[in-house]
């Protein structure tokens, strides 16, 4: 099994911690990652924002450089969610082996490898948020939540409203800031009631959003990403 990693712009250019959590877990799985240097933006900011024709030759060259991979593993819904529901839309011949291929990172734990406990500890209280294109585009459904309940030490503490956007939007927190962030203010109130140390999602994007939303209430809560709760071990904590 041939098994690729497509880290997205946003854990490339600021959270490169993430990337290497998932290589980190893949391994210990027994996975051997590769990661193809041709890789670069999957077009969704172009796609979402209008600019079609744009998006096209980096759906394209996405396809082209994991092409020859039986999976390629995306630490993020959004991007996961752009490349298997949009590319078809662009491209559909040009893209439909990237399309079968590519997997949200819980979704190729859970339903390739058919694991849920990948033996990891994280002694902390946490409280996760599923976000919007993991929920209602990939339908990852609870194999985030499953992941995260058979990790040792960790505490899962239930989110009021945790189907709720969190406000980021991407280019929606652009166009509409004052909109995302009472959305933001809505959701890092919640967490904030959960007396959870960590937030976790699937996406350092809105992780991004609510960290910073956080962080200007005087928050102590850490958003994490769901990767590297998973990676950590009794014997190399992340």
């Amino acid at each position: 099994m041939r098994v690729a990693l497509f880290i997205t712009c946003i854990n490339d250019a600021l959270y490169p911690r993430t990337g290497r959590a998932v290589v980190t877990l893949l391994e210990r799985l027994g996975v051997e990652v590769g990661f193809p240097a041709a890789q670069s933006c999957c077009g969704q900011p172009q796609f979402n924002t209008g600019y079609h024709s744009e998006a096209a030759p980096l759906a394209r060259r996405y396809a082209d450089a994991f092409h020859g991979y039986d999976h390629v593993v995306v630490p993020s819904g959004s991007c996961a969610a752009m490349v298997r529901d949009n590319y078809p839309r662009i491209d559909e011949e040009a893209t439909r082996e990237a399309v079968a291929g590519t997997y949200e990172l819980t979704e190729f734990l859970v339903d390739v490898l058919g694991v849920t406990d990948v033996g990891a500890y994280y002694p902390h209280t946490v409280t996760y948020h599923p976000t919007c294109h993991g929920l209602r585009m990939l339908g990852l459904g609870d194999r985030p939540r499953r992941l995260l309940q058979a990790v040792k030490g960790l505490r899962l503490v239930e989110l009021e409203g945790a189907e709720e956007c969190c406000g980021f939007g991407g280019t929606f927190a652009v166009k509409n800031p004052d909109v995302s962030a009472a959305m933001g203010a809505d959701k890092a109130r919640h967490i904030e009631e959960t007396d959870a140390e960590t937030v976790c999602t699937v996406d350092n994007s809105c992780l991004m959003h609510i960290g910073g939303t956080l962080s200007r209430r005087g928050s102590a809560t850490r958003p994490v990403h769901i990767a590297e709760i998973l990676a950590g071990t009794e014997e190399a904590p992340l």
